[in-house]
């Protein structure tokens, strides 16, 4: 594959494996050993670039362009070749490529659910293992201790994290509604219900074709695990009688369930939300259908901005200052960070390789090139205004030519210039996310490890997936869902349930 003509292709998981195979072993084929690359420390300053295959995952409708691409490859001397997979995809191409040992040298994994399917390979050798090398570099010496822990694998570790504030979700609403209708900021789960139901009445969107509330087909980052927690459900597993036991098998799992079934059946959330992709999620909201998105409040600037161009005088707000059913504000958090990147053996053939890399991979997290992956040109995508990054108001130029980068990018606040907020509630939305780190509940398994979990966790939490969008759609009853988790406790949950155990057993010693 050439470098500058095809850098910017999307590799679709719908490609023959084979065919899936051959375009990125064409892309890795010659990499940074093979290039008399420089390693780390003083000779990665060298004239010869590093040369880098990378696998990201495109958020966006379209493939960037390599604007900021070339000027990323010149602040870290590589020449950087980017494989973009479509979200939707991506989990399915990337295990595709690991199968056929024709992953990139650099691999961004989708998300933390991607990483613990990993933990195995990782264990057995077909990654490498980074920790020892990353006092040798004047930014990954300085990455914080706490996140490298819980991206450990066997007390060891071997990617580098992307940076994420812990506990970023929350709700968007449309402000001008809630207005309309009279009805203020929600603060239970009863004025969530309340919000939606004085839209769907009110018909705010004209022609009955209002949907209070637009979901997509995730259990994670679209609404389902936000409304859960507020209703006591623990985050991913919980302490009960002094055991850990997973979320769906609590009583506030079910009582979710029973919550989205209703706003189904009342009209009050798209009917084909187990299908609904982001994407279209979004555009429910850009196109003034919908009313309400649960999710990351950090997308409140886009939203404000394609909306308000779509519909004059739609105005945003957002919350997470929401108290669940014991009468307590709280939210659900992650582990500091969105995911992390591997290095497979199979593509970086050499410590020397490595090294040269990793060099590459320090400058990410310096401030030039943090800025680039965060806000992309300046003079072009943003401005500096007393001290502060000022965003074009050209949403579509940013999306066609800088936000994709935020996927590769590993900083989002160390080192990175703090933004002039245009859009007052993108403000809100960010001192919320900072402050709910003092009532986020967190998931008491992160640092945990279960073989069985690493095995077979991710097929054995599709029938658990499957069985939630069925109770939701009204296609199963509480019988059927019990029957679903007993088969996951037979398929191999019991054992992960006492594998998890015995380590918090272990680790409370």
């Amino acid at each position: 594959m050439s470098g500058k003509q095809n850098r910017n292709k999307i590799v679709y998981a719908s490609l023959a494996l084979a065919l899936a195979g051959s375009v990125v072993a064409g892309c890795s084929s010659k990499g940074a050993g093979e290039s008399g690359a420089p390693s780390a420390g003083s000779e990665s300053g060298s004239q010869q670039p590093v040369k880098i295959t990378i696998m990201a995952n495109l958020q966006t409708p379209e493939v960037p362009s390599d604007k900021v691409l070339k000027i990323l490859e010149q602040k870290t001397n590589a020449q950087i070749e980017i494989q973009w997979v479509p979200d939707g995809s991506y989990d399915e191409r990337f295990q595709a490529a690991f199968a056929t040992g024709t992953l990139p040298q650099v691999s961004y994994l989708k998300n933390q659910a991607s990483f613990v399917q990993m933990r195995d390979p990782i264990k057995n050798g077909q990654f490498w293992e980074i920790g020892p090398y990353l006092k040798d570099y004047p930014n990954l010496k300085n990455l914080n201790p706490d996140i490298l822990k819980n991206t450990a694998v066997g007390g060891k570790i071997y990617s580098l994290y992307q940076e994420r504030q812990p506990a970023r979700s929350g709700l968007i609403y449309r402000k001008d509604w809630a207005d309309k209708v009279g009805v203020s900021e929600p603060k239970t789960v009863d004025d969530i219900y309340n919000m939606l139901k004085k839209f769907k009445e009110a018909d705010l969107a004209g022609g009955g074709k209002t949907i209070p509330l637009a979901e997509r087909n995730d259990l994670v980052f679209g609404a389902f695990k936000t409304i859960a927690t507020l209703f006591g459900t623990p985050n991913g597993w919980g302490v009960q009688d002094g055991k850990l036991v997973p979320d769906f098998m609590t009583k506030g799992y079910m009582d979710t369930m029973k919550f989205f079934r209703k706003l189904r059946e009342e009209g009050l959330i798209n009917q084909d939300f187990p299908v609904t992709s982001k994407t279209d999620q979004q555009n429910l909201m850009y196109t003034g259908k919908s009313g309400l998105y649960i999710g990351t409040m950090g997308d409140a600037k886009t939203m404000q901005e394609k909306t308000a161009a779509n519909v004059p005088g739609a105005q945003y707000d957002v919350t997470n200052d929401i108290k669940g059913v014991d009468g307590k504000t709280v939210t659900w958090g992650q582990s500091g960070y969105g995911t992390v990147v591997l290095f497979p053996k199979a593509s970086v053939k050499t410590e020397k390789e490595l090294k040269a890399i990793l060099a590459v991979m320090d400058k990410f997290y310096s401030p030039e090139v943090a800025n680039l992956l965060k806000y992309g040109v300046e003079g072009e995508h943003y401005t500096l205004k007393d001290g502060k990054v000022l965003p074009s108001t050209d949403s579509k130029l940013i999306e066609k030519e800088a936000r994709p980068y935020l996927n590769i990018a590993l900083a989002e606040t160390t080192n990175v210039t703090p933004s002039y907020y245009t859009v007052p509630v993108a403000e809100k939305a960010n001192t919320l996310s900072n402050n709910a780190v003092k009532f986020m509940i967190t998931d008491p398994t992160a640092p945990l490890d279960s073989k069985t979990y690493n095995e077979k966790g991710a097929r054995l939490q599709d029938t658990i997936k499957d069985a939630t969008y069925q109770f939701m759609v009204g296609k199963l009853d509480e019988a059927g869902f019990q029957k679903a988790i007993q088969k996951w406790l037979s398929d191999g949950g019991q054992k992960i349930i006492d594998e998890y155990n015995a380590e918090y057993k272990n680790a409370a010693k």
